[in-house]
Formats: structure tokens, sequence, C-alpha cells
């Protein structure tokens, strides 16, 4: 096994991400005298990162110190059913020593596909804060760099192997659907909700032809990111989810001096606090029967539509971004976006 996956306990979370990031064995192992003593996965950082630990943490304070191993000699088919009954997406195999031999991938023994995994993309919107550019043109068109916002988001998920497509349309809908026709000229599939009245960041899923059987993407046509789809996905898959939403930290910083008190007795001043906070990135992975929480032609947000089902009880998780992300929906954001795009996206 190449040395680019195995990691000491003192390495940093943030070199550990690189090395699952340039792999293809979605995972870093740690070991000790050349023996396995855990597992960081990406999903291992999020979580972290949720809990508030920093990218220089080491990793055995986050590490796995318990991994599913199994031993050298175990036939595909076993190792895909321990796999499955234990929720896990990588197989340490070891040799008698204790040293990890080779890492076998449930993606590669059950021929997994993302293109069973549809994506809907909500680009309805009326672009008002990015008026006189929506005047005459949906926002989803607008070019950052060298091609439309829109283009950009659906060619994100080709890459990850996604290749059926709902867009949902309204304002100028008809310059959105002339623009990417039936998606032939990406090789994907692409068809249309079409929205007669504005049915807000969820309602238009009402309008999807036929129920998928698997859970589905929904992304905000405005957004551009580089957040790793396939590990949303797996990451979904792992807690059981019912939704899933991508989160972001973001921090407010208190322009005064903010005292702490207790009745009348001052404890302390404290100069310009920052708070943090995680907020909606817009990207949310759904259960098919999340279909079912909504009515026909309703009018609906996203956050109204999970709202409701936990409180029917569904499984409710947060995936933490920890990559590029930008809301496209100011005027001064589209020049960021504009500026930063070649760097990013190249």
């Amino acid at each position: 096994m190449s040395a680019l996956f195995v990691v000491t306990e003192e390495i940093p979370l943030l070199e550990a991400l690189r090395r699952i990031d340039e792999g293809n064995l979605q995972l870093a192992v740690v070991e000790r005298d050349g023996k396995i003593v855990g597992t960081v996965t990406d999903g291992d950082v999020r979580r972290a990162l949720l809990n508030g630990v920093g990218l220089d943490t080491p990793v055995n304070e986050v590490m796995n110190r318990n991994p599913v191993v199994a031993p050298a000699g175990i036939s595909n088919a076993a190792a895909l059913t321990l796999m499955r009954r234990r929720s896990i997406h990588q197989l340490p195999i070891v040799d008698d020593h204790g040293k990890v031999i080779e890492i076998k991938l449930i993606d590669d023994l059950a021929a997994a596909s993302q293109a069973d995994h549809w994506v809907v993309l909500m680009a309805g919107g009326l672009g008002s804060r990015l008026r006189p550019l929506t005047d005459d043109l949906p926002k989803p068109l607008i070019k950052v760099g060298n091609k439309p916002i829109l283009e950009t988001v659906l060619n994100g998920f080709i890459k990850s192997g996604f290749g059926k497509f709902f867009i949902s349309v309204n304002y100028k809908a008809e310059m959105i659907r002339e623009y990417f026709g039936d998606g032939s000229a990406w090789g994907v599939e692409i068809d249309y909700l079409v929205e007669s009245d504005r049915l807000g960041t969820a309602g238009a899923l009402s309008l999807i032809p036929e129920r998928p059987t698997r859970p589905f993407f929904v992304m905000n046509g405005d957004l551009l990111t580089t957040v790793n789809f396939e590990q949303m996905l797996k990451y979904h898959l792992e807690h059981q989810a019912f939704t899933t939403i991508c989160v972001r930290e973001h921090a407010i910083t208190v322009p005064f001096g903010v005292v702490d008190f207790e009745d009348h007795r001052i404890l302390g001043i404290r100069e310009k606090p920052t708070q943090k906070f995680f907020v909606n990135a817009g990207v949310y992975l759904l259960d098919p029967e999340v279909l079912d929480y909504i009515g026909a032609t309703e009018a609906v947000d996203m956050p109204t539509l999970i709202e409701r089902t936990i409180e029917r009880g569904k499984r409710s998780v947060a995936f933490p971004l920890r990559e590029y992300w930008i809301d496209v929906g100011r005027l001064d954001d589209l020049q960021k976006a504009s500026d930063e795009f070649q760097r990013i996206f190249g």
C-alpha cells in the first residue's frame, strides 16, 4: 500500500486531509511501529469541525481508535457483507502482524454508481439583488469567469459522476431551457420543473414527475462551491440520515466591548468578541420520502420542509463545508466570485 495513505498520530489534520484528498482510498491509516492504531476519514474530520476542533489538531485526537479490519485472504463477498453490516465504506485488510496491506472500498465491490442519485438545481429566483444585470438575464445565466453560474454548478456534479438532473425554472425560464437543452451537450440528462407560480426553495420538488429511488441532491443554483459531493453522499449514508444539510462556519465580530455582568456586578469586559455559528449553505441531500411532506404545488422553503421532517422524528444531520463556497447573490459577491474564479475553478 502506498505510503501516501499512512500517517503518524502526531500529524496535523490539515496534512491528513491533503493526503485523503489526493488519494483514492478516502481515508488515511494511522500507524505506530508498523501497525494500524486507527483511521481517519473525511467524515471524521467534518464531525470534529462541528465540535470546534481546529485543523492544526493532531490526528490522534480525532482518529477512530477501533477501526473495523479484516484478515488477509477475506473474500470480496465477505468483505462487502461486513462493510454493509457495519455501515462503513472502507475496510483495511491486515496481515498477521497488524500491518495494513490493502484497503477494500465498498464502491468497488458493490459497483455503486453516482448516476443513480438525482440532482435538483433550483434556478427559478428573480435575482432582485443583482439588478440591473437580471433585468434581461436570469441569474443562473450570469457569467462568472467564462461561463454561466449554473454551468459551473452542473459541471461540479458531472465531475463527481452524477448524470440525472432536474432544473427548477420560473423567471425567464425559456432562456435557461434554451441554453442547457436536454443536457446532451454535457453528456447528461436534464429535465425541467416549471413553476407557474414561485414555489420557494423546496416547493418545486413536488413537480418531480416520478419519485427518486435513492437519496437525491438539491442545491441552490446561485452557489459556487467545490464541496465534495461524493463525500457528502457517503456521509449521508454513513449517518443513515433522512436529510443532510451542508453548513459552513460564519463569524460575527461585535464592534463594541461586551460587558458581562450578574445582577448589577460587572464580571468583565470582552473587547470586540467574535461569535461563530454554523449556517445553512444551500446544499442538501434528501431521502425520497421527503416528497410526502410537500403538498402539490405548495410554496415552501427548504428550512420549513426540513423542520417538518424533524418534527416527525426523522434524522437530519449537518455536513460541514471545508471547501470553497460563495453565494453569488449580490453585486459585490459577484465581483468577488469573478476575481476568484480562475484560481478556484481554473
